[in-house]
């Protein structure tokens, strides 16, 4: 079945891909080649330690690669060669798979596909996921949320927080009542020693007022002579 392969958007990275392959030669020894061109270790006649290596290197490879999120379907590019007579569209996440073949052995492919495509590839595994895009507002720190301040009313002061005439609490403080000036103490102080003065007939020092008798006049308190009264 033939299937239709559109071009890259440009908006998308091109998807990576990275081989390791052992590869044999006549007299018996074998090397290992990486497509990254990283150093490798020397031509072996042990091919079972230089599978182990280029095992290793795949798994180095993909535990060091960060998936990125933009970029292409590498399966596509390869006209989807993974899954031949299956029919994809491309989309969803990217994902970093790692194909090798137990089989042949000698092949490790890590490369970066479309979670539609991962599914349906052979001797593949997902090693590798592209981090959601989050659009949200980063989360506020606890006790550092941001309060609305509302605007004061017209004709009113704001409220002072700092500086003189406010208290620890943060509001404006009231004035204080005024004191009275170190004179008027002295003289209060003074007048409080003398003796108060006689009212309504009352001699100083006695401490008796008059008592009010009917017909308007007020009867002398005892021991006071009275004047202008002839007595019969």
């Amino acid at each position: 079945m033939a299937l239709a392969h559109p071009e890259v958007p440009a908006a998308r990275r091109p998807g990576r891909i990275w081989t390791v392959r052992v590869t044999g030669h006549s007299d018996r020894s074998a090397s290992v080649v990486c497509s990254a061109a990283c150093r490798m270790p020397a031509r072996s006649r042990d091919v079972a330690a230089l599978r182990r290596f280029a095992e290793a290197h795949a798994a180095a490879h993909a535990k060091a690669a960060t998936v990125r999120g933009d970029a292409s379907c590498q399966c596509r590019v390869q006209q989807c060669s993974a899954h031949q007579g299956t029919k994809v569209l491309c989309g969803g996440t990217v994902l970093l798979v790692l194909r090798h073949n137990p089989a042949v052995g000698r092949v490790w492919t890590l490369a970066e596909v479309c979670e539609r495509c991962a599914p349906l590839m052979t001797h593949a595994r997902v090693v590798g996921r592209a981090a959601p895009r989050d659009t949200a507002k980063p989360p506020v720190a606890p006790g550092r949320a941001a309060r609305p301040q509302a605007s004061p009313r017209p004709g009113t002061e704001p409220l002072v927080t700092s500086g003189p005439g406010t208290d620890p609490s943060g509001g404006r403080r009231q004035p204080d009542a005024p004191r009275p000036a170190p004179a008027r103490l002295a003289a209060e102080s003074a007048d409080a020693g003398r003796p108060a003065p006689a009212g309504n007939g009352t001699p100083g020092g006695t401490g008796r007022a008059a008592a009010p008798v009917p017909g308007g006049f007020t009867a002398p308190a005892a021991g006071v002579p009275q004047r202008g009264v002839r007595r019969t």
